[in-house]
C-alpha cells in the first residue's frame, strides 16, 4: 500500500488530474441505484494521496499550496458529477431536434460547474493540510463546506452531495436527523479517507479508530432509531398513488390531452386493492393535468364524477393568474386540493423553480443566444411568494414539495407545527430509465429521515412510494409501471425533535473537523521547523 500511495503522489502532469477524474468517476458508483458505496473507500484515498503531492513545503507559495490543489479537487468532482449526473443530457432528447445542440452543456458543461465546489474542497483542505490523521479532517472540512456552498449558492444544486453516499439503507439514513445531509457528507469524508493512512502510516491508529467510531455510531444510533417507536398522532391516513407513466415527448405534443387525462381518471376509479380500504387521498403527479383546470369545467366535473364521496385528489398543474389589462398571464407549477365535488379547496405553487427548466436566469441577456426553457411557456415559470400546507378535510397536514425540491433540506428547515407528512409530486419522465429518478427517490427518502415525517411521493413515470419517517418504504410502483398503489400511514404527532438542532449541529461538527485540522497542521509545521 505504501508503494502503491507513493506512486500516486509522485505522478506529475496530465497523468495526475486523469487520475483525479478517474478516482470520481469510480466514487459515482456509490450513488443510487448502484449504491456501491465501498466504492469511495477506493476513491476518496486516492483523492488524499494526490493531494500529499501537491503539498511541497509549508513555506510554498500560493500557487503550490492552492491551485494545484484546486485542479486536482476539481478533476476529482468533474469525474464524479460526469459518472454521477450524465443522465440530465436525456431531458434534452424528448425535444432533440430544438435541444440536442445543448447535450455537451447538460453532460459535460455542469459537471465542470459543479466541480469547481470539489475544486474549493481541496484546496480549502491543503490550506490546512498535515502528514497524519488530521488531513483526513482538513478534507472532510473542506468538503463539508463545499457542499453547502454547493446547496445555497445561485438557487444551490446539492444533487448526489457526498452524504448521501454513506447513508444507502435506512439503518445507516437515521444519522441524517442529527446532523443532516451536510454532516453526513463530513462523517462520510472522514470515513472513506482513512484507508489512505495505511499507505503513509502516520496517524494509522488514529485515524482507522476515529473511522471506526463513527461508523459505529452511524450503526448503533440507526438500530436504535428504528426500534423506537414515533409519537403518533392517531390519525391514519390512506392514500393512492396514481402513477400514469405518460411518455414525456406525447406530453409535450399536446395532441393526446383528453386521453392522458382520461387515463388519470381510470386509475383514480380502480377499485381498492385487496384488503386494502378505500383511499381518502389520491394523489396525481406533477402536471399531471394537461391543460389550465380552471378555465376548463368539463375537467371539474369528470373529476367529481370520479371521486367518492368524501375523497380528496391532489394534482399536479399548471396554474395561470391573470396579471392584469396590458400585461401577461404569469404560470405556476401547482398542487391542486380538489373536493368531490369538484371544488378546488386549495392550491399551493411551487418556490423553488428549476433553471433552465421553468425559467431562464439572466433571461434577457441569455436568450438573445437562443437559450430557453425545456418547458415552452410564455416567459417561463413564476415562483410562488411561500410554501403552503395543504390541510386535509381529515385534519393532516401535508408539506408539499413540487419535483426538484425535495433535494433542498433547507425547503424544510422551518416545517411547520401541524405537518404530519411531505408530499412530493414529481415528473422524472424527462430522464428515461436512467439513474435520475431513482436519485432523485433516495434524496427524497433522506428528507423523511431529516423531519422524522412519512412522504408520499408520486412521479409520473415513477419511482413513486409511499416512505415511513425512518426512510423505510411501504409499497411503491417501479420505474416505468403504469398503474396505481394503496397504502396507510399512520401519521406521527409531529416533526422529530432533532430538527431545531440539525443545523446547528452540523456547524458543530464542521467546526470539530477544523480545529482538528489546525491541530495537525501545527503539529506537522513543528516537526518541521
Amino acid at each position: 500500500m505504501e508503494r502503491l500511495a507513493g506512486r500516486i503522489m509522485l505522478l506529475w502532469g496530465w497523468r495526475r488530474l486523469l487520475l483525479a477524474i478517474a478516482a470520481g468517476a469510480i466514487g459515482a458508483l456509490a450513488t443510487a441505484p448502484l449504491n456501491l458505496f465501498a466504492a469511495l473507500f477506493l476513491s476518496f484515498p486516492i483523492l488524499v494521496w494526490l493531494l500529499d503531492g501537491t503539498a511541497g513545503g509549508p513555506d510554498g507559495g500560493f500557487a503550490g499550496r492552492f491551485g494545484s490543489a484546486f485542479v486536482i479537487g476539481w478533476g476529482f468532482g468533474f469525474g464524479y458529477f460526469v459518472a454521477g449526473l450524465w443522465w440530465l443530457g436525456n431531458a434534452l432528447l424528448v425535444e432533440a431536434d430544438e435541444f440536442a445542440w445543448a447535450l455537451p452543456l447538460a453532460i459535460l458543461g455542469l459537471p465542470a460547474v459543479l466541480a469547481i465546489y470539489y475544486g474549493l474542497a481541496a484546496a480549502i483542505a491543503r490550506l490546512f493540510w498535515s502528514d497524519g490523521a488530521a488531513r483526513l479532517a482538513a478534507l472532510a472540512f473542506g468538503f463539508g463546506l463545499a457542499e453547502w456552498l454547493r446547496a445555497t449558492l445561485l438557487t444551490g444544486f446539492p444533487w448526489n452531495a457526498i452524504g448521501y453516499t454513506i447513508m444507502p439503507v435506512p439503518v445507516m439514513m437515521q444519522s441524517a436527523a442529527l446532523v443532516g445531509v451536510g454532516g453526513m457528507t463530513v462523517v462520510a469524508v472522514l470515513v472513506f479517507s482513512a484507508p489512505a493512512l495505511l499507505g503513509t502510516r502516520r496517524g494509522l491508529k488514529t485515524g482507522m479508530g476515529l473511522a471506526i467510531i463513527l461508523m459505529g455510531a452511524q450503526f448503533g444510533f440507526g438500530y436504535w432509531a428504528l426500534e423506537t417507536p414515533v409519537a403518533e398522532s392517531g390519525k391514519t391516513l390512506n392514500v393512492r398513488i396514481v402513477q400514469p407513466s405518460i411518455d414525456q415527448a406525447a406530453k409535450l405534443a399536446g395532441d393526446d390531452r383528453e386521453a392522458i387525462f382520461s387515463e388519470h381518471l381510470r386509475l383514480t376509479a380502480l377499485p381498492p386493492e385487496e384488503g386494502k380500504p378505500r383511499p381518502d387521498v389520491i394523489v396525481w403527479p406533477e402536471t399531471s393535468i394537461p391543460f389550465i383546470l380552471t378555465q376548463n369545467t368539463d375537467a371539474l366535473t369528470a373529476i367529481a364524477d370520479t371521486l367518492e364521496d368524501g375523497q380528496i385528489l391532489l394534482t399536479g398543474a399548471v396554474r395561470m393568474e391573470e396579471a392584469g389589462p396590458g400585461y401577461a398571464p404569469r404560470y405556476y407549477n401547482s398542487v391542486y386540493m380538489i373536493d368531490s365535488g369538484g371544488n378546488i379547496l386549495a392550491a399551493t405553487d411551487k418556490v423553488h423553480l428549476t433553471p433552465f427548466g421553468e425559467y431562464v436566469p439572466m433571461e434577457d441577456i441569455l436568450r438573445r443566444f437562443g437559450v430557453q426553457n425545456l418547458v415552452a411557456l410564455p416567459g417561463g415559470f413564476t415562483a410562488g411568494p411561500r410554501r403552503t400546507v395543504l390541510t386535509l378535510p381529515q385534519g393532516a397536514g401535508l408539506l408539499p414539495l413540487i419535483c426538484y425540491e425535495a433535494i433542498f433540506p433547507d425547503e424544510i428547515a422551518g416545517v411547520e407545527s401541524g405537518v404530519n407528512a411531505l408530499l412530493n409530486v414529481t415528473n422524472d419522465g424527462w430522464f428515461g430509465n436512467t439513474p435520475g429518478p431513482w436519485q432523485h427517490l433516495q434524496q427524497a427518502r433522506i428528507r423523511a429521515v431529516e423531519n422524522g415525517l412519512p412522504l408520499i411521493r408520486d412521479a409520473n413515470s415513477g419511482v413513486s412510494a409511499i416512505v415511513d419517517e425512518k426512510g423505510r418504504i411501504i409499497s411503491g410502483l417501479m420505474l416505468g409501471v403504469k398503474g396505481k398503489v394503496d397504502a396507510s400511514i399512520v401519521l406521527p404527532n409531529a416533526a422529530s425533535s432533532f430538527v431545531k438542532w440539525r443545523e446547528r449541529n452540523f456547524w458543530l461538527l464542521l467546526s470539530l473537523s477544523l480545529v482538528y485540522a489546525l491541530v495537525g497542521r501545527r503539529a506537522f509545521v513543528s516537526r518541521k521547523n
